[in-house]
């Protein structure tokens, strides 16, 4: 069996805050830094899925974005109102983000000098789908290849998620730790949906480390505010000369699969690959094609 090299967590200044990072593999080998989407921290790319990619010649880093797990809170930032995103969702008024998905993608590029990786294939799930896109744009020089998973362009036309869906898993959390992690198998089975089946185990023991390294609800809602406050990609992603892949679930409850279909029309020459049945989760029976399709992608470029 090939033995994985494991880097523990650390953080490293960049962008005037700290992100917490952690690696798997040879640095000798070409880079995949793997992005992790709103409110979940870096522990959600799982294990085995980085293992996967290591033993196909990679050396993978995943890490927590700002206000999320280890990663600096910016706790001296105001959180969005429910009016200000009522308003947002109905009329399209700004909600006065404290920062937007650029300052996260200038953080990322911070992390990849901080690392001494001059260039790498980016991989986002979701939001962090969103800060890989914008990241190809802004720096396309530093960019083998764009993987961009359940995500969108930021066009606010592409249909969304349902009245009842948002309402299920927009309930305030509890503060008692036994009721969190009860609350938060419920929020991923309504994601994961009833196709694949839901390793209850495996969601609890994730949840219990999330809380853990660290929950921070305003951190969310500041995150959400990122994402709303951020614009359409559409018209730059039309420009982007990057090899880049789209892969999304037919059944994605919360990003539903016309944004997949959308950014890969957005991206000159993007591959798509669609999952029957995949929500808003990486199911781990999908773990080896979903490897395959980013190691196939990867290996034309580099």
């Amino acid at each position: 069996m090939q033995t994985i090299y494991y880097q523990t967590e650390k953080r490293l200044k960049c962008n005037g805050i700290e992100l917490n990072y952690d690696s798997f593999g040879d640095p000798n080998h070409p880079p995949i830094l793997l992005i992790m989407g709103l409110a979940t921290q870096m522990i959600y790319w799982q294990e085995e899925f980085c293992q996967m990619l290591v033993t196909q010649g990679f050396w993978v880093i995943r890490f927590d974005n700002r206000d999320v797990g280890k990663s600096s809170w910016l706790d001296n930032q105001a959180k969005p109102s429910l009016f200000k995103l009522a308003a947002n969702a109905l009329f399209k008024k700004p909600v006065g983000a404290a920062y937007v998905l650029d300052d996260m993608v200038k953080d990322t590029l911070e992390l990849l000098d901080a690392l001494e990786i001059e260039k790498c294939h980016l991989v986002g799930a979701s939001m962090g789908g969103m800060i890989a896109q914008a990241l190809a744009i802004k720096a396309p020089d530093r960019v083998f290849s764009l993987t961009s998973i359940m995500s969108t362009t930021g066009d606010r036309s592409l249909p969304k998620p349902s009245l009842s869906f948002s309402l299920k898993i927009m309930s305030r959390p509890p503060k008692n730790k036994r009721q969190f992690v009860a609350y938060g198998l419920n929020i991923w089975r309504q994601l994961h949906g009833d196709y694949y089946a839901f390793e209850q185990q495996k969601i609890t023991d994730l949840i219990s480390r999330s809380i853990q390294r660290g929950i921070n609800l305003d951190g969310s809602a500041r995150q959400l505010a990122a994402i709303l406050d951020s614009p359409d990609r559409t018209p730059e992603l039309n420009r982007l000369n990057i090899p880049s892949l789209v892969l999304h679930g037919e059944d994605d409850p919360l990003v539903p699969v016309a944004c997949g279909y959308a950014t890969a029309k957005a991206i000159p020459n993007a591959k798509l690959k669609t999952y029957k049945g995949m929500g808003h989760t990486i199911p781990s029976e999908l773990y080896v094609d979903i490897c395959q399709q980013i190691v196939g992608h990867c290996k034309q470029v580099t």
